[in-house]
């Protein structure tokens, strides 16, 4: 090919475009971005680490509680600030995720540094939409997003995974159907729709495949995973503790006859919607964790009645009885809210009581959060947040204690470890990013499972002695 010809390819040959994406928030949250991505590159695009790279950028928010929504906006000034006095000023901001999702209407005029704002049901369509925001000139800002979220994923949408190789996180269903208090999840995400068994099972046997070693199933409540198939006149088409049907027990079934060596991980749960089918469904199934992750919020009557959980306390307390006679070896993990709307202090040495008696193997404190547009924000009561803040901390302190104690019972026990990092890993009770590692005193292979011993604890973290990798 002759100089002019190679003049005049190049002058027609389109530029090459790069995403960047910031992603906040959750789990959830972090597989809405991967669909983006995938989207993006799909389209032609290629993905960037850098923001300062990027042509189109992607503020991925979370709409949870005042600080995750002041991080967002923060997050999203940010990327305008750099990009004014960075490498590319004529670089596009995308606005999505939770905060987009409820309030982009009034984002629109607040934030014209933004220049699209897309919703929970545009993330498969992110690529084209890059195009249009990147061709079409600027007079306004487009808002793009819908009322009321129906997308859901299939195990054929492309996914850019920006989780390390051998983990991954698989979303079963999205939206919720609860009416806690406190919560505005529902105005967000809409009502809860599940996945298919067998898109989930086709994507879970992709994974695999990849190497993939650990499956975090993830939804606003994986316990409620099939209850929206049923047909409400005629009752379920399936009993929920039926072994076939779709249900999370069926689905744990159907993930127990994939091979290979990988954890499957339950995040989500909710207190109301487990069954001694699925505490057995657990016991039975070796690939699944044995880890569960049940938010329970509070444990006073009233607490529970003023939060809406749809559960009692004697409800809870005979569960967790359950699953742990029924599941050999679990770990328990939860979260509670201190200072609620009318927490009292007898309300607050209840739910101390409660701890100190359950002795959870992993456990998290929060403060609440008081979220307009939730019934709990209109509530009466509102508690200071000093005294927020006091019983954060004395409920922290009573749970280092307890997870120091455990954790050091654990001594001369030998455990089954995925190596994260060459001196770190974590055990079946440990999920990515909010629990517990274990030290290793020389390196291992990242990616593998070995067994190590273990040698002394450090509060939360154990030490552990490298034996062997597991095949």
């Amino acid at each position: 090919m002759n100089s002019s010809a190679q003049a005049t390819r190049s002058e027609v040959t389109p530029p090459i475009r790069r995403v960047g994406m910031i992603s906040l928030g959750c789990a959830k949250n972090l597989v809405d971005a991967e669909i983006m991505l995938g989207s993006a590159k799909s389209e032609g695009f290629e993905i960037t680490a850098d923001p300062t790279e990027a042509d189109v950028l992607i503020v991925n928010t979370c709409g949870f509680i005042d600080s995750a929504k002041q991080e967002s906006i923060d997050a999203i000034l940010e990327a305008s600030r750099q990009r004014h006095e960075g490498k590319r000023p004529d670089a596009k901001i995308v606005v999505s995720g939770c905060l987009s999702q409820r309030f982009s209407t009034d984002l629109v005029g607040e934030l014209p540094e933004v220049d699209a704002f897309i919703g929970l049901d545009q993330v498969a369509e992110a690529g084209a939409i890059f195009r249009r925001v990147l061709e079409e000139d600027k007079s306004s800002v487009l808002n793009l997003v819908t009322p009321k979220s129906r997308y859901i994923p299939d195990f054929a949408t492309p996914r850019f995974r920006l989780t390390p190789n051998h983990s991954a996180y698989v979303k079963i269903a999205e939206g919720c159907n609860h009416p806690c208090s406190f919560c505005v999840i529902p105005q967000m995400r809409g009502r809860h729709r599940s996945r298919s068994i067998d898109s989930i099972v086709r994507e879970i046997r992709g994974l695999v495949a990849e190497g993939v070693k650990e499956i975090n199933l993830i939804s606003q409540d994986t316990t409620y995973y099939g209850m929206d198939l049923w047909d409400e006149k005629a009752g379920p088409r399936q009993p929920v503790d039926a072994s076939r049907g779709t249900s999370l027990i069926h689905l744990l079934d159907e993930i127990g006859e994939i091979g290979g060596e990988f954890w499957v991980r339950l995040l989500y749960t909710h207190p109301a919607h487990w069954s001694d089918g699925l505490i057995a469904a657990i016991a039975r199934n070796p690939h699944v964790a044995r880890y569960v992750d049940m938010p329970l919020q509070h444990i006073h009557a009233e607490m529970l009645k003023l939060m809406r959980r749809e559960t009692s306390r004697e409800h809870i307390e005979n569960l967790i009885t359950r699953i742990r006679s029924g599941i050999p070896g679990i770990g328990l993990r939860t979260t509670f809210i201190v200072g609620f709307p009318g927490e009292t202090e007898e309300h607050f040495e209840s739910l101390l009581a409660f701890i100190e008696e359950t002795r959870f193997e992993r456990l998290g404190v929060f403060n609440y959060s008081q979220e307009d547009g939730s019934r709990a924000a209109k509530m009466d009561n509102q508690v200071p947040t000093r005294t927020k803040n006091r019983r954060y901390r004395e409920a922290m302190k009573l749970q280092q204690r307890i997870a120091r104690e455990m954790a050091e019972s654990r001594t001369g026990q030998t455990l089954r470890v995925l190596v994260e990092a060459p001196n770190s890993g974590r055990t079946e009770h440990d999920a990515p990013e909010v629990d517990c590692r274990v030290i290793l005193t020389h390196p291992s292979e990242v990616g593998t499972f070995i067994n190590a011993k273990i040698l002394g604890a450090q509060t939360y973290d154990l030490v552990g002695e490298p034996i062997a990798a597991l095949p």
